[in-house]
């Protein structure tokens, strides 16, 4: 059996639906995972969705992921542009990483601009909203070596 996709999400996404829709739009984090599972289904992937509101539990998820999984899709939310250590850990992990965020980053406030996950990603999609992750797995199935 093939090593599943680990579908990573950070702070605050689970108030996705509610929190600033003008930014984030009203779909839920529930409706992306539901989303993530037809496409990879459908183009014969596993997933593994999880979200947390804790920079530790992210890494932690992204060292599990360096055996258990064959990439990494990421919304690290607030922490892209804060956290070193996610940065660190995606490096370890030496697979495939696809960073996503709902908006597009860079039209927003100028701390948003810097990423200390894109170095470590092979693909960045911003400001597609939930679209995001669907070309993300879209991306996964076409570079995975399986």
């Amino acid at each position: 059996m093939s090593k599943p996709l680990y579908v990573l999400n950070g702070p605050n996404l689970n108030l996705l639906g509610t929190r600033n829709p003008e930014v984030y739009g009203t779909t839920t984090l529930a409706d992306i995972e539901a989303m993530v599972r037809e496409r990879a289904g459908a183009c014969g992937l596993e997933v593994v969705f999880r979200q947390t509101n804790g920079e530790g539990t992210l890494v932690d998820w992204i060292q599990e992921a360096r055996s258990e999984a064959c990439g990494i899709l990421l919304n690290a939310a607030a922490y892209t542009h804060t956290s070193v250590a996610i940065h660190d850990a995606l490096e370890a992990a030496e697979l495939p990483v696809a960073e996503v965020h709902l908006s597009n980053v860079h039209r927003r406030e100028s701390f948003r601009h810097r990423s200390f996950v894109s170095p470590q990603a092979d693909v960045v999609l911003a400001g597609a909203g939930a679209y995001g992750y669907v070309m993300a797995v879209d991306w996964f199935a076409q570079h995975l070596d399986r």
